[in-house]
């Protein structure tokens, strides 16, 4: 996983073509601005204001970093500039809060947490909190999330998601998806999963559908969303894995801005925001009650 989440996204009023012919330009534009929840009446909490360091509020800005092709949670509209989905309203209704505005910068998803404190100041981008993250950045949980499979209409290869052995499976690189896949390789001695990582999302869902990889794995709302946007090319396989939290990141040093993001999410949890700004991307049930700043991982 990235990870992304337990709950189907139900896009029917985002559409978006993937170009088979294409998979280098495959894209997920799939809304028109404006489409979402409307975060304009989210007002500065003087409180959570304060709790903001002055380094970050001095420019105005919450700089957000976001991995903008992985609809319905992070993707680019259809005007070809404006970021929408999910983490995106929910990065603008955070930063109102503090009595800032979001920022959202496009980067590459393996590079964002690297340049954490440096180049961003905060990560939404349907990160699973792992061990391995919480080693290197802070992370407060906001959001349920699993990962699930699809294949071609009819699983046409009889792809067996509990035996992925000799198969040729499509992923994003730098998902949670892709350490699964690859540390299960050493179960397929002699027949091993063929893991084929790609920077987008698109082009994972593209070349599923066109043939180049048997299955695609990805976090359930993305896998959802995929299914319903090929109108009848894919179909889901097997059941949503691994239920684990998203989390905002955070640099590992900045614990005043941690704590800060931990009581706007928290805020948006008792008020019902978040889970409106959820519901609006179809994701409603997976909205968590507590924000936890670096939950304990199983």
């Amino acid at each position: 996983m990235r990870t992304r989440s337990l709950f189907a996204a139900t896009a029917a009023s985002l559409a978006v073509t993937l170009a088979l012919g294409a998979c280098s330009t495959a894209s997920q534009e799939g809304s028109q601005a404006g489409v979402g929840f409307d975060t304009s009446g989210i007002t500065k909490d003087d409180a959570i204001a304060a709790m903001v360091p002055d380094a970050v509020a001095a420019d105005g800005k919450l700089t957000v970093a976001a991995e903008l092709t992985y609809a319905p949670l992070e993707f680019v509209a259809t005007d070809g500039t404006t970021p929408v989905g999910m983490d995106m309203d929910i990065a603008h209704a955070v930063a109102a809060l503090m009595g800032l505005t979001a920022d959202i910068q496009s980067s590459q998803f393996d590079s964002i947490i690297p340049a954490m404190g440096t180049r961003y100041e905060v990560a939404l981008s349907a990160f699973t909190i792992t061990a391995e993250r919480l080693e290197s950045v802070n992370m407060v949980s906001y959001f349920a999330a699993g990962s699930q499979f699809a294949v071609q209409k009819g699983n046409p290869d009889g792809v067996d998601p509990d035996n992925l052995c000799g198969f040729t499976v499509g992923v994003q690189t730098g998902t949670v998806q892709q350490d699964e896949l690859e540390a299960k390789q050493a179960d397929c001695a002699g027949n091993p999963i063929t893991v084929l990582p790609y920077d987008k999302q698109a082009d994972v869902t593209t070349n599923l559908v066109g043939g180049k990889v048997q299955a695609m794995y990805a976090d359930s709302p993305v896998t959802a969303y995929a299914v319903e946007q090929t109108e009848g090319k894919l179909e889901t396989l097997g059941e949503i894995r691994d239920a684990a939290p998203y989390g905002a990141v955070i640099a590992k040093d900045d614990t005043a801005l941690a704590q800060a993001v931990q009581a706007a999410l928290q805020q948006l949890m008792d008020d019902g925001t978040l889970a409106k700004i959820a519901a609006a991307w179809g994701n409603e049930q997976g909205v968590l009650q507590t924000a936890e700043l670096n939950p304990a991982t199983d």
